[in-house]
């Protein structure tokens, strides 16, 4: 992106998108199906168990909220929807073997998913070769929408069956990089990554952007995500005359790794991606995770009107963890996936294609034209897939919680 300037904006949008969201599997007569009912299944990837499970947990949930809402409220009618979900354990494999499960599955009709860019990558072809609709609430390499030669200016799209509801580090790591060159005042930079596709992607467009607004990079390194000990690159760190840290990688690294800097002696604050964005950075990080800084995509849900109902039927649900970073744009993609299956619907007068290939290709068209209020704000897509909505956030760890300290869109 371009050195531009940051503008803050306020959302206010309708609340009525709140009753809407999916999932389901066909002739079923489970969560509220029967009476002759067609049952429509909407698969769900994420990891359930492992380091990130509770970021996986709350894509879950919260796409169950929307499934159980769209059934309650008889959104599309003659249709039950119905949520499976699989567990990928962050593993791109395992991701991929997912994928051509549900592909297999010939009541899936879209799927939701999943957490990890690297395991998207592996699923995208899969869907596509059966023109099976996915929809990321988390996904944010921009190569998955906009090809490898995206940086250059060369967008193509290589999957027309790929959407998210979550901006890209295009625009993440940027935005990251002007706040803190701009707004902290702190010109020197140590980055580190993970090496994975999320992680070094992110760490490369806020050194990119970082550098041409005049900060300095002092130091670069790589870490294995699996180690616990990072103490050597901590003591390079604590060496050089770094104003702070930037990591592009996920909490169950970057936690031990923002402490371990601190308690070498570089009492600097560590500034990561949405990856970072959740309360299991904390839990690990402890005490050493105060002033430590994390962008994540939109604006925060407790600001948001279109997220009340959300927020509260999510308490009201008895879930186990919390939405996290990305619950509402899990039910938004879920909900968007229904308006899709809705469009097809009203379109053959009122069932679904009984060819399932048909069927498929069908409700990946209309996702293209699929626009409504969500949790998030205003879903939509561009000819990329990519969310409409550009909104992103920073938050720094205050008192033992993460707090907003800017909301706006940047303009590149």
């Amino acid at each position: 992106m371009r050195h531009r300037s940051l503008f803050i904006v306020t959302t206010a949008v309708t609340v009525g998108a709140l009753t809407l969201s999916a999932c389901g599997s066909r002739d079923d007569s489970s969560e509220g199906g029967g009476g002759g009912k067609t049952t429509v299944v909407i698969g769900l990837d994420a990891p359930l168990t492992g380091d990130l499970s509770a970021l996986g947990q709350g894509i879950k949930n919260s796409a169950d909220l929307a499934v159980k809402t769209a059934n309650k409220n008889n959104e599309v009618e003659g249709v039950t929807f119905k949520l499976e979900s699989l567990d990928d354990v962050a593993q791109a494999a395992t991701g991929q073997q997912n994928a051509t499960k549900l592909v297999g599955n010939q009541d899936v009709m879209g799927v939701v998913g999943p957490l990890n860019s690297d395991v998207g990558q592996a699923m995208q072809k899969v869907f596509a070769n059966d023109n099976l609709v996915q929809v990321s609430p988390a996904n944010t390499n921009p190569e998955m929408t906009q090809g490898k030669d995206w940086q250059t200016g060369k967008k193509v799209r290589g999957f027309d069956t790929y959407f998210r509801t979550a901006t890209t580090d295009a625009i993440q790591g940027p935005y990251a990089a002007q706040f803190m060159f701009n707004e902290k005042k702190l010109k020197n930079v140590y980055v580190i990554d993970d090496k994975k596709t999320y992680g070094a992607g992110l760490a490369a467009t806020f050194s990119t952007e970082f550098k041409k607004l005049g900060g300095k990079v002092v130091g670069t390194d790589h870490i294995n995500p699996d180690d616990k000990d990072f103490s050597s690159v901590a003591s390079k760190v604590a060496q050089t005359k770094a104003d702070f840290v930037y990591y592009g990688g996920e909490y169950p690294a970057g936690a031990p790794l923002a402490s371990q800097i601190k308690n070498a002696g570089a009492k600097i604050p560590t500034v990561g991606g949405d990856a970072l964005f959740s309360a299991e950075y904390i839990k690990l990080g402890k005490k050493n995770s105060e002033g430590d800084f994390a962008s994540s995509v939109g604006a925060p849900l407790e600001t948001l009107d279109t997220a009340k109902k959300f927020i509260a039927d999510y308490s009201a649900g008895g879930y186990d963890g919390a939405f996290e970073a990305y619950g509402g744009y899990s039910y938004d993609s879920t909900w968007a996936i229904i308006q899709a299956v809705k469009a097809v619907v009203e379109k053959n007068d009122g069932k679904l294609p009984s060819d399932v290939k048909d069927a498929r290709k069908q409700i990946t068209e209309a996702m293209q034209d699929v626009k409504f209020d969500g949790v998030t704000g205003t879903v939509g897509f561009d000819e990329y897939g990519d969310t409409i909505n550009k909104q992103l956030s920073l938050y720094e760890v205050k008192g033992g919680k993460h707090v907003p300290v800017k909301t706006g869109v940047f303009e590149g």
